[in-house]
């Protein structure tokens, strides 16, 4: 390991280091964790960082829905926090191997919950720095052979001490043998062997799309041992997580207004599944609403309230809609 006094002293020297070749990948993620350590108070850490993660889980909880995914998260969080323990009563313990697969539809909150559980996972030890690199097909497939490998391969680097996060993985095996998503597919797994415990990878998308993905290369399905499957909201939930929209935004809506977006996202519910983004969809539309809003106001010739500042109206909604 390296002297004190030649330790990079931030992440990012860390990661240029790493880049240059000073330092191989498990330096790379010890000096990480040892930065963590750096950071952490010096009285009462573990009492400190159990606090934390209480603070995560509870954020968890909070989310809308999803009784499945956070019934299986807080399994996880059971399994490795046993782990832990076994290991300190010299106990023979299970692998952690902690790489995922998200299935469902855009908007279930696939993103919100693999930040949760990075942040979950540094504070249970299990990564130094439990940061989200969120990638798609194009930050990871090249121009030309070889650009694929280079390109997946700095992905992963960044995601060191963290989460490399996918979303639509499935549009790397639709090219065929010929496409070079299928080399990122190859440095994928290899990156999986060559830097275990270093990074956790969660590859995400639609619940078709991902069985056959993992039907592309033989050696993808075994190292995925946690399957999540995010459902769709129903109306009350996508209602519920557009008034906690409002909320944060210090907006609300009036009653018509609020049946008007009831009866959106209904219709939406009954349109086909692909075209319809649950609670993205559903945010577009209060962004949308908002800006609206404004307008209305704007051209208002008499003076405005705080009342008008707050409410969003039916009209806000467009009659279109």
């Amino acid at each position: 390991m390296l002297s004190r006094n030649l330790a990079p002293l931030t992440v990012e020297e860390v990661l240029d280091w790493l880049e240059e070749g000073r330092v191989s990948p498990a330096e790379a993620f010890a000096l990480f964790r040892a930065m963590g350590k750096r950071n952490e108070s010096p009285n009462g850490g573990a009492k400190e960082s159990q606090e934390q993660l209480g603070e995560v889980l509870a954020e968890l909880d909070t989310l809308i829905g999803l009784k499945e995914v956070k019934q299986l998260v807080r399994e996880i969080q059971a399994f490795v926090e046993i782990q832990k323990r076994r290991a300190e009563e010299q106990l023979v313990t299970e692998p952690l191997v902690l790489h995922t697969i998200f299935r469902g539809n855009p908007g279930t909150g696939k993103t919100t919950v693999a930040r949760i559980l990075g942040r979950m996972f540094r504070h249970m030890g299990v990564l130094p720095r439990g940061h989200l690199v969120e990638v798609e097909r194009a930050d990871l497939v090249g121009e030309y052979i070889g650009h694929t490998a280079q390109k997946t391969r700095e992905q992963i680097r960044k995601a060191l001490g963290g989460i490399l996060f996918i979303d639509e993985a499935y549009s790397l095996a639709r090219g065929g043998e010929k496409d070079f998503g299928k080399e990122a597919i190859d440095a994928l797994v290899k990156a999986m062997e060559d830097h275990k415990q270093e990074f956790i990878l969660i590859l995400a998308g639609y619940t078709d799309e991902m069985e056959f993905f993992l039907q592309s290369n033989p050696g993808l399905r075994s190292r995925f041992p946690l399957h999540i499957d995010f459902p769709d909201y129903d109306a009350a939930e996508l209602l519920a997580i557009a008034e906690l929209m409002l909320e944060k935004r210090q907006y609300r809506l009036t009653a018509g207004a609020r049946r008007r977006l009831a009866l959106l996202i209904q219709k939406g519910l009954r349109t086909e599944t692909y075209s319809f983004g649950n609670a993205r969809t559903v945010r577009n539309w209060i962004e949308l609403a908002i800006r609206r809003q404004a307008v209305r106001l704007v051209q208002r010739a008499e003076g405005m309230t705080r009342k008008d500042l707050l409410h969003i109206e039916v009209e806000d909604f467009g009659e279109g809609w």
